[in-house]
């Protein structure tokens, strides 16, 4: 069976060696010095108080390697877009493309059903690329929720958790995604197929798309915002809003506000992975976990307005930090802010 995993920092490394080590033909699709170590002395996991290493194959170039029986898309979700043309030379007539991203994925609304049938989301997929190019029936949706980290160029350290949630958007139980399934827990991971890929995606978006923002603003930890009164609220508010959204499409939660808010702060003094992003001077995870839920609610006719007020002032602390394009958008004039006062109520008005 061969498998790329494109995209192979801590979460890709970690699913590489598990990989390999359970009889797959693996292959990387790295960069920079991280790359390098790797095509030198393989990729190194630190797990459970030992070294594991697999030597596969590792390239820059995705052309090298061929069509895959699976293509695992372990990148960040916005950096998605800008790598669809180098992608196409691993994509056979058969390939599987396994999104293990955070966030929502391109082919979210594929085999959906009701009058949002194969809607694409400007928000995550501009102008429908990833749609247009991969075919959302490639698609096979994955929830990820090990912690991993890169700790030297080529060598993964392990942190916490084994369980990577698989399935069809459509919800059927496929040959193919049995199999993934089988390969991963025999490569020591735990693959569950869901029936219900959405429900889980929904989960884990549920806690990011407040607890990200909110740590990038505040620099606060999981800890601390789920402790603090007026953090924990916004926070609350932020999920209240994306609940409203995810019922109307059809999603069952199956804990409640107050217990995933206590479950992310159990985790500890725990940095998201968007505060992380900023304090590395990188691109933050915005649109995937926060734009896209403003942009669903928009299609439903939902308010959300706790959530459209934290978006805001993330994407401009993005753009102060030079990881954004806000810096460019030219300064509002007089007139300009004229009108924008002038819309509401001419809107008002018209009703």
């Amino acid at each position: 069976m061969k498998v790329c995993i494109y995209g192979a920092g801590a979460i890709g490394g970690y699913l590489g060696v598990a990989l390999a080590q359970a009889g797959a033909e693996v292959s990387l699709v790295a960069r920079g010095g991280h790359l390098e170590a790797m095509q030198t002395n393989g990729v190194k996991l630190l797990i459970d108080g030992e070294e594991r290493v697999a030597r596969v194959r590792a390239t820059d170039d995705p052309r090298e390697l061929g069509p895959q029986d699976y293509v695992f898309i372990a990148l960040k979700g916005h950096s998605v877009p800008g790598v669809v043309e180098r992608m196409r030379p691993l994509l056979g007539d058969n390939t599987a493309l396994v999104t293990a991203v955070n966030g929502v994925p391109y082919w979210y609304f594929y085999k959906h059903g009701g009058a949002l049938e194969n809607r694409t989301l400007e928000t995550i997929d501009p102008k429908g690329r990833q749609w247009a190019a991969f075919g959302p029936e490639r698609a096979l949706g994955c929830i990820v929720y090990p912690a991993t980290e890169v700790v030297a160029p080529g060598v993964i350290q392990h942190i916490y958790g084994d369980k990577f949630p698989i399935g069809e958007p459509s919800g059927e139980i496929t040959p193919r995604v049995t199999a993934l399934s089988q390969l991963m827990e025999k490569g020591g991971l735990r693959a569950p197929v869901m029936t219900n890929i959405r429900d889980e995606l929904w989960l884990k978006l549920w806690g990011n798309l407040c607890f990200n923002p909110i740590s990038a603003l505040t620099h606060a930890t999981l800890d601390i915002i789920a402790a603090d009164p007026g953090t924990r609220a916004v926070a609350r508010n932020m999920m209240l809003e994306a609940k409203a959204v995810a019922e109307k499409l059809g999603i069952n939660f199956r804990v409640d506000v107050e217990r995933r808010i206590n479950g992310a702060g159990a985790v500890g003094a725990h940095k998201t992975s968007m505060l992380q992003d900023l304090e590395r001077d990188r691109p933050m995870e915005i649109d995937p976990l926060v734009s896209v839920v403003q942009e669903m609610g928009r299609m439903l006719d939902l308010p959300t307005p706790t959530l459209d007020v934290v978006l805001a002032l993330v994407r401009q602390r993005a753009g102060m930090a030079g990881l954004g394009d806000i810096l460019s958008v030219p300064p509002l004039t007089a007139a300009d802010l004229e009108a924008k006062t002038l819309e509401p109520q001419k809107k008002r008005a018209a009703q």
